[in-house]
C-alpha cells in the first residue's frame, strides 16, 4: 500500500536507531521487515496463525538475499579485501614508509610526504580506511613525533591519507557503487583515476607549502639519520616497486579490458600471497587471519546489501522515493542547483553515517532524477565519491579521527586531530568545485578508453 507518511517514519526511525548505536545491517533488515510487513499486509485474508506469516515481505527478503549472493560484480570485494589483508600482514608497509621517507628527504616535510604516499599506496591495495589509519597511526605517527613533527599536523596527514583508498582504484567503494547504480565498474575506475591522483597530489602540495611557510611543523632529518644512497635505492626497489607493480598490474588489466574486476582482484590476491612469500612473511597464522578478516568484512558488506535492498524496496513501495523526488522536482531547480543540493545532503549525512550507509541507502534516492536534470551518471558518481571522503574528515563524527585516537590513546587529544584534518576537508571541497567547473577531469579518461558514454 502506498503510504508516504509511513515511509518517512521508516527513514527517520532508521537514522535514530543508527545514531543510538545499533548495527547498521541488522537495523536495515529489522526496519525493512517491520515496515514491509505492514506494507504487504492483507488483513482480510488472515484466518489462522499460519496466515500471519503468509506475507510477501518474507519472500522479498529471501529473493534479495539470493540476488546479493549471486551478484557477479560483488565477487571482487572479498578478493580485494584478501589482497589488502595479506599485504598488511606481510610487513611491506613499514619498509615502504621508511624507503619513501629517505627518498623524499630533501623535500620540506619529507616524512609527512612519505606518510601520504604510503597511505595512498596501502589504502589503494586494501581499500579499508580503518586498517590504513590504525596501521599508519602505529607506524608513522610515532616516527614523526620522534622527529619533532607537530602532533596535529602529523595526525591530519595520516587521517587524510588513509581515506584515499575509497576513491583511488581499485576501490571497493566504486565496486559497491557500480552494483547499486548498475554502472560499469571499468568506467567508474577510469573516471576516478584523475580526481583521485589530483586529490592525493593536492594533499602533497599542501604539506610542502605549509612546511615552507612554517618549517617548525616538520624539521628536516638529521644528516646522520640518512643512510647511503644505495641503501635508499635498494629499499625502494624491494618495497615500493613490488607493491606498486602489483597495483598497476591489477588496474592495467581492468582498464585495458584484459580482465573483469573480479578476475583482476583474484590476480591481485594471488600476487599478495606471492609478495608475502618473497618477504618471508607467509605462514599459517597470517593466512588464517587474512581469511578470517576477509570473511568477516565480506559478510558485513553482503548483509548491508541484503538489508539495504530490502529497506529500499519497502521504502519505494510505500512511496518514499516518489515523495522525495516530487519534493525536489517541485523546486524547479537548475542542474547546478540540483547537484549542490544533493552534495550538501550527502555532506551533512557524512556527520552521523559512514560511506556504506550513505551509498547504499541514500544515493539510490537521487539516481532516478539524473536524467531529468541531464547529469552524466559517471560524473555524478565522482562527485559522490569525492564527497564521501568528507564523511571521514568532518567533525564531530570524523571516523578517521576516531580510528587514530583509538590506537594513540592519550598521546594526542581529539581536538588536535580535528584541527589537523580541517585543511584536508577544505581541499576535498575545492577539488569537488574544480571538477564541477571542469567535468573532463572525470569524463575524459573513460571516454578515451571506452568511447563516448551514451545514456
Amino acid at each position: 500500500m502506498t503510504n508516504p507518511e509511513v515511509a518517512i517514519l521508516m527513514l527517520s526511525s532508521f537514522i535514530v536507531m543508527v545514531l543510538l548505536g545499533f548495527p547498521v545491517a541488522f537495523t536495515l533488515l529489522a526496519m525493512g521487515v517491520f515496515f514491509g510487513y505492514y506494507a504487504y499486509l492483507d488483513a482480510g485474508n488472515i484466518q489462522t496463525i499460519s496466515d500471519v506469516f503468509n506475507n510477501n515481505i518474507f519472500y522479498l527478503l529471501n529473493q534479495n538475499t539470493y540476488s546479493v549472493m549471486e551478484n557477479d560484480t560483488l565477487v571482487a570485494i572479498p578478493l580485494f579485501l584478501f589482497m589488502g589483508y595479506v599485504v598488511e600482514r606481510a610487513n611491506i608497509v613499514n619498509k615502504l614508509f621508511y624507503s619513501l621517507q629517505m627518498a623524499a628527504r630533501n623535500l620540506p616535510g619529507s616524512m609527512a610526504i612519505a606518510a601520504l604516499i604510503t597511505c595512498a599506496v596501502f589504502s589503494t591495495a586494501s581499500g579499508i580506511v580503518g586498517a590504513v589509519v590504525t596501521l599508519m597511526g602505529l607506524l608513522a605517527f610515532p616516527a614523526m613525533i620522534r622527529a619533532n613533527y607537530d602532533k596535529s599536523f602529523s595526525a591530519g596527514v595520516i587521517c587524510a591519507g588513509g581515506t584515499l583508498g575509497i576513491l583511488i582504484p581499485p576501490s571497493i567503494m566504486l565496486i559497491v557503487y557500480a552494483a547499486i547504480a548498475e554502472l560499469s565498474p571499468l568506467r567508474l575506475y577510469a573516471a576516478a583515476m584523475i580526481p583521485g591522483l589530483l586529490l592525493a597530489g593536492s594533499y602533497i602540495i599542501y604539506v610542502i607549502s605549509r612546511v615552507i611557510i612554517n618549517p617548525s611543523l616538520a624539521p628536516k632529518p638529521r644528516e646522520e639519520d640518512i643512510p647511503p644512497r644505495r641503501v635508499v635505492y635498494w629499499q625502494l626497489l624491494t618495497s615500493f616497486v613490488p607493491l606498486t607493480a602489483l597495483i598497476m598490474l591489477v588496474l592495467g588489466s581492468i582498464l585495458g579490458g584484459l580482465a573483469t574486476p573480479a578476475e583482476a582482484a583474484a590476480m591481485g590476491a594471488f600476487g599478495g600471497l606471492v609478495l608475502a612469500v618473497i618477504y618471508r612473511s607467509f605462514n599459517w597464522v597470517m593466512l588464517k587471519d587474512s581469511v578470517y578478516l576477509t570473511a568477516k568484512a565480506t559478510a558485513m558488506v553482503c548483509w548491508l546489501f541484503v538489508g539495504s535492498w530490502t529497506f529500499a524496496s519497502v521504502f519505494s513501495y510505500l512511496g518514499g522515493h516518489e515523495i522525495i523526488e516530487h519534493f525536489i522536482l517541485g523546486f524547479d531547480l537548475a542542474p547546478w542547483q540540483f547537484l549542490i543540493l544533493v552534495q550538501l545532503i550527502i555532506f551533512l549525512l557524512g556527520w552521523p553515517l559512514e560511506w556504506s550507509e550513505i551509498l547504499i541507502i541514500f544515493v539510490p534516492i537521487f539516481l532516478p532524477m539524473l536524467p531529468t536534470f541531464g547529469v552524466n551518471p559517471y560524473f555524478f558518481a565522482m562527485l559522490v565519491a569525492l564527497n564521501l571522503q568528507t564523511s571521514f574528515l568532518t567533525p564531530p563524527m570524523a571516523m578517521s579521527a576516531y580510528y587514530l585516537k583509538g590506537v594513540l590513546g592519550d598521546q594526542i587529544e581529539l581536538m588536535d586531530i580535528f584541527k589537523g584534518i580541517m585543511p584536508y576537508l577544505a581541499i576535498v571541497i575545492g577539488i569537488m568545485v574544480l571538477m564541477y567547473l571542469y567535468p573532463e577531469l572525470a569524463l575524459w579518461l573513460p571516454d578515451y578508453l571506452f568511447g563516448k558514454y551514451i545514456p
